[in-house]
């Protein structure tokens, strides 16, 4: 394996493309071992858009089995990306709006930032909301009356905003914190509600008897590939920037084998519980509940609501910090690097969540899984087919890591941007989004994900290879 290369202090601490919290991680900040990579995906994994993804399965129209398989085989898949732009973080130490100044531009990479982090802010937004909606079933719960307030569930969504936004100043060291406390009580949760269910449905029989709703497979393929593209889509974000973490880990090894061991695995048994739960409420209540905070307001005993609630409080803090303020902080501050500090980028982080109305992209399972999961996925897609290009095919691995602080260096490019990058993620995109507009393409949106890693990565190794980039025979002449 190649040394890490080292950048040049003195150098770069003077640009204007840097500051502490974007700077190479040094050895004595690489502490992440295989233990911390699993637990950071048992973390974010267990939580509630988790069960809602699975649960919004169910209520689109699988049985428990195509719903099961559905998720496995898009965290599977998710987990490649994942895995190749964990590389350059761990080997190089720099985060993910660093790393796309490579193959964007030292001043481009902020394209890809901030698609990045407008998608983070909208996740924020909705765990936000979430977690909001358990404050209100709590107080509810605990003072009926409260249920009459006109503006409740706003008053308690701004409460938890605060909540997050004292978190976010403590800083990133207090994510390992809640990483600890957080996944346990939740999975406790899912076993409560998994037992609840158990007892209502009588048996498990009753529970997994809800059949597909699909007549005939061609029925069943019309969902089941804007629904694989979701699931695939509900982690893309976060395999662009895993970066962000990776670059703490004391070696390539741990960082992947925790990784590969707790994604997927994770991901499909807490999905497993949202299913089995929410194909029981077809038998019980005779439709499918998706939102397990809705779900835990039918529940009869106070105690339990309240201990539940307390719960999914916590484990939704810890996600929303984890998975959607990490990146976007980075991604803000990679912005203007001198003025945007890692918290100054995550009170932005919490403005925007606001902004983006959360309460809407959470209004239907459709919405969540075609409207926004699909959505973003059309550019997210192209930005990883494009970094994983130029990091593994182009550039073979090899990055100056002092020029990508530094203007007129291997990045510069075109005044700081790589156009050629910014057309291939508009090829991809573009492509992706055709399906929207023009009804017998509906497939290309379908697959948005797919369709604009694939365009934009080939569209992008065509482009770089054609015009033979300075960039490109500048890292041939370091390998």
């Amino acid at each position: 394996m190649r040394a890490v290369q080292q950048p040049a202090p003195s150098r770069i601490e003077s640009s204007p493309l840097y500051n502490k919290d974007l700077a190479p991680t040094g050895v004595e900040r690489r502490t992440w071992g295989t233990y911390n990579y699993a637990a950071l995906w048992v973390s974010m994994s267990v939580n509630i858009l988790t069960y809602m993804l699975a649960a919004s399965l169910i209520q689109g129209g699988m049985n428990w089995k195509q719903a099961v398989a559905t998720v496995f085989l898009g965290n599977t898949i998710v987990l490649i990306p994942m895995l190749l732009n964990s590389h350059p973080g761990a080997r190089y130490g720099i985060p993910f709006p660093v790393l796309a100044r490579a193959s964007f531009g030292v001043l481009g990479a902020n394209v890809a930032a901030i698609l990045r982090a407008l998608v983070a802010c909208g996740w924020f937004g909705i765990q936000t909301w979430i977690g909001g909606e358990a404050i209100n079933t709590l107080i509810t719960t605990l003072a009926p009356s409260w249920g009459q307030v006109a503006q409740g569930a706003a008053i308690c969504f701004m409460a938890f905003w605060l909540i997050n936004l004292a978190v976010i100043l403590k800083g990133i060291e207090y994510i390992r914190f809640l990483q600890g406390i957080s996944a346990p009580v939740l999975l406790a949760v899912g076993v409560l509600l998994l037992g609840w269910a158990y007892n209502a449905a009588g048996g498990f029989g009753p529970m997994l008897s809800a059949p597909s709703r699909f007549v005939s497979f061609p029925d069943f393929l019309k969902f089941l590939i804007p629904a694989l593209n979701g699931t695939v889509g509900f982690w893309a974000t976060v395999s662009l920037n895993i970066p962000d973490f990776t670059r703490f880990a004391r070696s390539q090894r741990q960082q992947v084998i925790g990784q590969a061991l707790a994604l997927p695995t994770t991901m499909t048994l807490y999905s497993l519980i949202g299913i089995l739960v929410t194909s029981a409420t077809v038998v019980i209540y005779g439709t499918a509940i998706w939102d397990p905070v809705r779900l835990l307001s039918r529940f009869h005993s106070p105690v339990a609501v309240v201990i539940s609630l307390l719960a999914i409080l916590l484990a939704t803090l810890n996600v929303n910090i984890g998975a959607n303020v990490v990146s976007p902080a980075n991604d803000f501050s990679n912005l203007w690097p001198r003025k945007i500090s890692f918290r100054t980028g995550g009170v932005i982080t919490c403005f925007m969540g606001i902004a983006l109305m959360p309460w809407k992209l959470l209004s239907s399972y459709s919405t969540f899984i075609f409207g926004w999961l699909g959505g973003y996925a059309a550019f997210l897609g192209p930005v990883a087919g494009i970094m994983i290009c130029d990091y593994f095919v182009i550039r073979r691995r090899v990055l100056a890591v002092d020029d990508l602080y530094l203007r007129d260096g291997a990045y510069e490019y075109s005044g700081g941007f790589n156009w050629l990058a910014v057309i291939a993620l508009a090829a991809g995109a573009g492509t992706a989004l055709i399906g929207l507009v023009v009804p017998p393409l509906r497939i290309l949106y379908d697959y948005s994900w797919f369709v604009g890693f694939g365009v934009s990565f080939g569209a992008y190794y065509a482009l770089m290879r054609l015009q033979g980039e300075p960039g490109i025979r500048a890292m041939e002449e370091v390998s």
